[in-house]
């Protein structure tokens, strides 16, 4: 009976159409993602073989300062920034979630941690509110609908009909026929899943993907599973209503608006709510301030930095020649001093937002799935974070190699031995204990329905 339902095929033909769609669009994301990186680092070896050559050049010459690739003040600014980058997951192509947002590379130099974080690429302000059409789309969004539109009428199509109580006048009980039917389409929505998982190992390569990324890609179409398995409650639980088809159609509907678009709405209102980030307006407005004012007490500073920093105090020939590169090194240092409460204000906002969102994101399997996808397919909030703070450490290094040689005037003789960045991993143990906190959201969230479910059956009229 369900073969014969031209509805199966619209909703398989829509369901495949978009899925295709969205892996395309994936995949486009990556390939842009793979071009910016590639870039960045030829732009980067450019930058050095040019710098090393002019060093080569010089020698025996005295540039100016801001001429010279080997001044130490020049190198550490302009001449040697290095990108520190966040590569693309195996599974990105999957879910663009927070990556279409968050910068992937910041180019690190001796300017201010806050000067080389707020610098961002500029994007379609359209496409960052709306956000990009993904598998994780299709699968948090329009599969439910999909699911919805096969199952909403599992008995009353059948009441109406006037065969549900022939049906049940055979050896059969109510749940052993609901059973058997929401088992059916639970086949189609495995056999997808199953023509999804052999597409991913197919477009992305098992040994691209590595031991990881297989673990990865086991987890997410469990996931998708476990999430469609979820929504098949959903439509028990309105079938056990007993109402008519039409209305059965209207509660699916709004079960699936609260679930997947109000609900996430009000969670997101109420976090920024109840914990208000400050404007980044705000927060450049205070960079400059404190630059502006930091500026016009240079020489004072000064001093104070060779205070805080005796270890690179010089002679005094040393430093008339080299006080302008030092008053920049002691105005960085105050910037960050001055801007530090407000930063501090906006990640602490910042972390009491994710830490709400952590508890109440079990209150919208929406959102859950969404973000376990995200995190799975390397593209969500956890990872980013975990990367900006390597790249903190690099810029800490950084400053520590060039400040001695900056107050020193200590020439560079090449580029070689320049701090590089190494990305490293979040353990993946990490990734799956976060993953597993979804699979059990959904699980109970699904025994929840059911358990109703369960009770509601046993007072249902077949008349």
């Amino acid at each position: 009976m369900l073969g014969g339902d031209r509805t199966l095929w619209v909703v398989a033909a829509l369901l495949l159409t978009a899925s295709a769609y969205g892996l395309v669009n994936g995949l486009r994301w990556r390939a842009f993602q793979d071009r910016a990186i590639a870039d960045a680092r030829a732009e980067e070896l450019e930058r050095y073989a040019g710098a090393e050559q002019a060093i080569r050049d010089a020698r025996g010459q005295k540039l100016p300062a801001f001429a010279d690739p080997g001044n130490p003040d020049t190198a550490g600014r302009r001449r040697a920034p290095r990108y520190a980058v966040l590569p693309p997951g195996a599974l990105a192509p999957l879910a663009v979630g927070q990556s279409g947002l968050l910068p992937g590379y910041f180019r690190v130099s001796t300017e201010s941690r806050e000067t080389i974080l707020a610098a961002t690429e500029t994007e379609n302000p359209t496409r960052l509110l709306t956000g990009r059409f993904d598998l994780a789309f299709v699968i948090v969004y329009l599969l439910p609908l999909l699911i919805l539109a096969v199952s909403y009428s599992l008995l009353s199509a059948e009441q109406e009909q006037g065969t549900l109580a022939l049906a049940l006048s055979q050896p059969v009980t109510l749940r052993q026929l609901l059973g058997a039917k929401v088992a059916v389409r639970a086949f189609v929505l495995a056999a997808y899943l199953t023509l999804l998982a052999t597409t991913i190992l197919f477009v992305i390569g098992p040994s691209a993907l590595g031991a990881d990324g297989l673990l990865r890609t086991a987890l997410w179409v469990g996931l998708a599973a476990a999430y469609g398995l979820f929504w098949f409650a959903v439509a028990l639980a309105v079938a056990a209503l007993g109402q008519s088809s039409a209305a059965s159609a209207t509660m699916v509907a709004g079960v699936w608006l609260v679930l997947t678009v109000l609900l996430p709405s009000a969670l997101n209102l109420g976090v920024t709510t109840l914990y208000p980030v400050p404007s980044r307006v705000e927060m450049v407005q205070a960079v400059r301030e404190a630059s502006d004012a930091a500026s016009e007490e240079g020489a004072r500073l000064l001093g104070r930095y060779y205070q805080d920093h005796p270890e690179l105090a010089a002679d005094s020939n040393e430093r008339a020649v080299n006080e302008f590169a030092v008053i920049r090194l002691a105005v960085d240092a105050r910037v960050e001093e001055q801007v530090r409460p407000v930063l501090a204000t906006y990640d602490r906002q910042i972390e009491r937002q994710q830490r709400t969102v952590d508890w109440l994101r079990f209150a919208s399997p929406a959102v859950l799935v969404h973000e376990a996808l995200a995190d799975l397919s390397g593209s969500g909030t956890a990872r980013h974070r975990h990367f900006v703070a390597q790249v903190g450490r690099f810029h800490d290094e950084w400053q520590r190699y060039f400040q001695p040689r900056i107050a020193r005037q200590a020439p560079l003789a090449d580029y070689r031995d320049l701090p590089a960045f190494q990305h490293a991993e979040e353990p993946l143990r990490a990734v799956v204990l976060r993953v597993l906190q979804a699979f059990a959201g959904l699980g109970c969230a699904a025994a929840l329905v059911l358990g109703w479910c369960a009770i509601r059956l046993r007072r249902f009229s077949t008349a």
